[in-house]
Formats: C-alpha cells, sequence, structure tokens
C-alpha cells in the first residue's frame, strides 16, 4: 500500500509540473515520455526567453543567462545587475502554483563573472487524507535550486562557464505513509556551458553570429524515501544558435533556434508480467551510463530518438535598443510530451531597469499551459551607479 501510494503521488507530481507524462505500465508502444523528479528545473523562469518559444542558449547574454547557459555572462554588458522573475503556473489547473527566480551577477575583470540564482517552485496548498478519507494535514509542497557560476572568457570570441546547484525537493512534509516516513529530495549537480560570439556581415549588414550549448543538472539521484530507488534528476542537453541583424542605427532582429535533448534512460518495454525487457535498455543504471545511453536506448529505435528532442524557435525586434517585440514557437512530439505552443512578448528597457513580459499560447484546446504569464525586472547597477555619481 505505502509503494502504492509513493507511486501515485509522484505519478500526480510529474502530471502537474511536466504536463501529462504517462507511467511505463500505459505504455502502448506510441507513448513512451521520459520520467525525472524536479521537473521544475527546466521550466524557463523569464520572460525574455518565454516570449521567445523558450530560446535562451545563444541568446544575447542578459541577466538570466544563469539559466540557459552561463557562459554567456562573460561577454555581458556592464559589471553586475539583478533580476527578478515570476509566473503563476498551471492557473489552467490549480490557482496557487508560482515559479519566482532570482538572479544576480558581479564581474571580476574583463574575462571573469561570477553569478548566482535562487529558484522557487510553489506548489499550492495540498490535503493530506488516510486511506477513510479522513483530513491528515494541510501543506505546502515546494522546492527550490540555490546556484552559483563562474564564467571565463578564454579568447575574443569563446567562453565557457561551470555552475553548481543545490536542488531541495519537499512535497509531502515528512507525512507517514503505511508506516514508512517520506523525507525531502536533496541532490547536487553541475551545468558546463560554452558560448561563441562574432561580428560578421551579411547582406552588407552588421551582424552578430552566436553558438552555445549547456549541458545542464548532471547530478545525484533522487528519492523521498529511505527504501525506494532514487530516479533521475532532469539533466538536460541544450544547443541553439542565433543571428542578430543590426538594420539600420535604430532597428535590429535576432533569429534564434535551440534544440534540447534529455539525457535521461527512457523507459523500456516491459513483457506482460512487467519483469523481463522486450524492447528497449534497462533505466536503473548509473547517471553517467544513464547519460550516455540516453542516445541509443529508446525502444523505438533511432525514430523515437529524434522524436526526444524538442524545438524552439524565437524571433526578437529591437527599436533605438530601448523597445522589443518578441515571438515564438516551442515543439515537442505528442509521443513525448506534446508540449506545442507559440508565445509572444514585450520588453522595455530604461536608464536604470528592463521590464519584461510574456505570454503563452498553446496549440490545442484546454491546455493546462494555456494563458501563462511570465514577468521579469532587473536592474543594471553600473547605471544606477552613474545616477547617484550624477545627483551627488
Amino acid at each position: 500500500m505505502k509503494r502504492y501510494f509513493l507511486s501515485i503521488l509522484a505519478v500526480f507530481i510529474i502530471i502537474i509540473e511536466a504536463n501529462a507524462q504517462i507511467t511505463t505500465g500505459e505504455l502502448t508502444g506510441e507513448i513512451n515520455t521520459i520520467p525525472s523528479v524536479v521537473p521544475f528545473l527546466t521550466i524557463a523562469p523569464d520572460s525574455r526567453s518565454g516570449a521567445m518559444g523558450d530560446v535562451g542558449v545563444a541568446t544575447s547574454p542578459d541577466i538570466n543567462s544563469l539559466h540557459w547557459n552561463p557562459a554567456k555572462f562573460a561577454f555581458i554588458d556592464g559589471n553586475g545587475g539583478l533580476g527578478l522573475s515570476y509566473s503563476p503556473w498551471l492557473r489552467n489547473l490549480v490557482p496557487d502554483i508560482n515559479l519566482a527566480s532570482l538572479t544576480a551577477y558581479k564581474r571580476i575583470d574583463d574575462k571573469q563573472v561570477i553569478s548566482g540564482s535562487l529558484l522557487y517552485f510553489s506548489l499550492g496548498n495540498i490535503t493530506f487524507t488516510d486511506i477513510f478519507g479522513n483530513t491528515m494535514r494541510n501543506f505546502n509542497p515546494n522546492e527550490f535550486a540555490v546556484d552559483l557560476s563562474y564564467s571565463r572568457k578564454f579568447s575574443e570570441n569563446i567562453s565557457g562557464a561551470l555552475t553548481f546547484r543545490y536542488i531541495y525537493s519537499n512535497l509531502t512534509g515528512g507525512t507517514h505513509v503505511g508506516g514508512t516516513e517520506t523525507k525531502p529530495g536533496t541532490s547536487i549537480a553541475a551545468d558546463l556551458g560554452t558560448y561563441y560570439q562574432k561580428e560578421i556581415t551579411v547582406l552588407d549588414k552588421e551582424s552578430v553570429l552566436r553558438l552555445g550549448i549547456n549541458i545542464s543538472n548532471i547530478g545525484s539521484k533522487m528519492s523521498y524515501t529511505d527504501d525506494q530507488d532514487p530516479d533521475f534528476i532532469p539533466i538536460n542537453m541544450r544547443f541553439g544558435g542565433s543571428l542578430e541583424f543590426e538594420l539600420d542605427q535604430y532597428n535590429s532582429i535576432t533569429l534564434a533556434v535551440d534544440l534540447n535533448k534529455m539525457l535521461v534512460p527512457t523507459p523500456p518495454v516491459y513483457d506482460s508480467a512487467g519483469i523481463n525487457i522486450i524492447y528497449g535498455k534497462d533505466p536503473n543504471v548509473s547517471v553517467p551510463v544513464g547519460m550516455i545511453q540516453s542516445f541509443y536506448d529508446a525502444p523505438g529505435g533511432f525514430k523515437e530518438e529524434m522524436r526526444e528532442i524538442t524545438y524552439s524557435f524565437g524571433l526578437e525586434y529591437w527599436y533605438s535598443g530601448q523597445f522589443a517585440v518578441r515571438a515564438g514557437y516551442f515543439h515537442e512530439h505528442e509521443t513525448k510530451g506534446n508540449r506545442q505552443f507559440f508565445t509572444a512578448g514585450l520588453g522595455l528597457r530604461l536608464n536604470v531597469f528592463s521590464l519584461d513580459f510574456a505570454y503563452l499560447v498553446p496549440t490545442a484546446q484546454n491546455h493546462p499551459l494555456a494563458r501563462t504569464l511570465r514577468f521579469s525586472l532587473s536592474f543594471d547597477f553600473d547605471t544606477f551607479r552613474k545616477l547617484n555619481k550624477k545627483a551627488e
């Protein structure tokens, strides 16, 4: 009974956070999503990338680069900044789920930058009951991740970054289930990223080519009980590029593309007894083996492996470096989660701060992600300091 309850709870959390994932027992040979715990780590926290179809690994550096590719910080303009983002999440399903992030960076010298962030995810209020339906307690499940990152410029065009992450997930508040005590899940992870930026000429227009790759959440598995097998966290590889065109003195436009691949084992197909694997590979492997195995373990072979790649397309237009209009599209195959949506947003950059807004429009009706909003606010410490000196 206790393992049954924990399985149902895990599936419920995954559905709420990652949009309609299923268990291997429901596998039909077509739908086969990749399960992981703490999927909140894969949600776009900021409005700029959220308005561009969740692209960000190779867009121009900004305050929220830590989530997408911290190597971009080495090329950021400025010596320091602070950013805040907030999103009411899955409001079509639950009224009190929220995602918030706080990010800051500080330049050490011309080549080095340190940065840090706090990502907090609240799953609202949940009432726990016993087998007779009697209320046991009310609890607010929550998860967070704390990051510390170091970015360095290796040459005029290339940079790299290393990020360390502590992950905490408290879904039950220590509630006993069938005599078994649950506990918060914890994990230590790291990100590795690299970034390339070069000024070029395209159709007689000054342009900037950017390329990037970031492997995130390379870390230990997580468990919510002492006698439960731990599960993979969402180890993820993102790579892409962007091209920014300077149309004239006041107008610029950027086109960006990201490709995303989960480095987590794909659930195999078992026999009717649920013991022997018919197609695919054993998912109960170590983290390094699981990352490598994720490239060739899909039960459906190469065709299914290609379905596990998600695609993001983004467009950003700036007028006079002060006002931005953004749009994008995100595509995930219907057998791997079926997240498909358009995005749009606006940006406003003033002397001291920037304000960004994003809105999500799914391609399907009554989708859990419908009407998702994101708000971001960032501050430039250099500009603020200069304004204070002028005032003095």
